[in-house]
């Protein structure tokens, strides 16, 4: 009990401190993303919070204070090689199908294939690798990753410690605390991100714990545990991929088309969207820990899932591409509008000034009415050029 809190107190000054430190040379490596395109954000975070979990769950495993075993080892060094290649991603632009095939190689040797069985084992690989690339996607905003992150860290500890994975539990409230201290520099606005290196780590480390805390049970309703445990990543990703198949775009192809971003158009400020899906989060981790724990029935899942379908169709009809589509509708609007006919002149136009009747000052004919000769004196020629 003892080493779990100080072990959570180091790891959130930790990662704080080396946030701090590791941004001014993220900014130098160009390690940056832009964030509305008026501000380069560092990526330095995700770095952060990779060492400082690693360093904190290491020494205590080290020290035989808090033995991870081998298991939670080998999870702890897949996660790692995940993190490695999104920092690959982060530097170079890595593709997207290297990322999927990497990710699902490693989920490929933490998931344990006894307790679970061949098909149900391909099953979490798969899911593994979804739950990873939606974390990677959900840091669209600033805050998000990590407080949807600090969230379900604390749920799947609860259910690691449900089920006396005494090593699991504590490297959990370990990555808590660290995206804790992330969190200092990533609260709206946002002065550091996770990255791919940070997102994926996050992601996998979440999912991959979630799938060994709840192997060996039913099938079904593990289903359903592991689905609320993430719904708010899984929410994002859903919403986004069947948005960009409905509008004909590309599903790779970034845009502002996520959770956050569509709360901002409902008005929603940015710190405001992130407490909404960090209460989302809570809620949604809340039921999956109380169904795992048999404090709650089966069925209470599918209020998550009723839930996270009714955000998603509400969203779905909030723009995803505002600046795009007012564009797009000027455009139609200028071919459509008439382009006005040019005037033609009168038949019988009014005589300049020049021509028309002038009556000067010192004329001699002085009578009212009278027209005088419409030649101007040089002098006066002249001076008015």
């Amino acid at each position: 009990m003892l080493y779990g809190i100080a072990a959570a107190t180091t790891a959130l000054l930790l990662a704080a401190v080396l946030a701090a430190l590791l941004r001014p040379p993220a900014l130098r490596l160009g390690l940056v993303d832009r964030r509305r395109r008026q501000r380069r954000v560092p990526l330095s975070g995700g770095v952060a919070v990779v060492l400082t979990t690693c360093l904190v769950a290491g020494a205590g495993d080290w020290s035989g204070i808090a033995p991870l075993g081998p298991d939670i080892g080998a999870l702890v060094l897949a996660a790692a090689a995940v993190a490695v290649l999104g920092l690959v991603a982060d530097l170079w632009r890595l593709r997207t199908r290297l990322l999927v095939l990497g990710t699902a190689v490693a989920a490929a040797f933490v998931v344990p294939y006894g307790d679970t069985g061949a098909w149900a084992g391909a099953v979490a690989v798969a899911w593994i690798t979804f739950v990873a690339l939606a974390f990677r996607a959900l840091d669209h905003a600033d805050g998000v990753a990590g407080t949807v992150g600090v969230v379900t860290a604390f749920g799947v500890a609860a259910c690691a410690a449900f089920e006396v994975l005494d090593g699991l539990a504590v490297l959990l409230s370990v990555l808590a605390a660290a995206l804790t201290g992330f969190l200092m520099h990533n609260w709206p606005p946002a002065r550091v991100a996770l990255g791919g290196c940070g997102s994926l780590f996050a992601g996998f480390l979440l999912a991959s714990a979630a799938v060994t805390a709840r192997a060996g049970y039913e099938e079904t309703v593990g289903a359903g545990v592991l689905f609320a445990l993430t719904a708010v990543a899984g929410a994002d990703a859903v919403l986004v991929v069947v948005a960009r198949r409905l509008a004909g775009r590309p599903l790779l192809r970034g845009g502002p088309d996520h959770l956050a971003h569509r709360l901002r158009r409902l008005g929603i400020t940015p710190q405001g969207a992130t407490v909404l899906l960090g209460a989302a989060a809570f809620s949604a981790v809340l039921v999956g820990t109380l169904v795992h724990s048999g404090w709650a029935g089966p069925y209470a899942v599918w209020w998550v899932a009723g839930g996270a379908l009714a955000a998603v169709l509400g969203l779905l009809r909030v723009p995803g591409h505002a600046r795009a589509r007012d564009k797009g509708t000027a455009r139609t609007r200028a071919r459509k509008s008439p382009r006005p006919h040019p005037r033609r002149a009168p038949l019988f136009a009014p005589r300049r000034q020049s021509e028309s009747a002038v009556r000067l000052p010192g004329s001699s004919d002085g009578r009212h009415g009278q027209r005088v000769s419409p030649q101007v004196s040089a002098s006066l020629r002249v001076r008015n050029g």
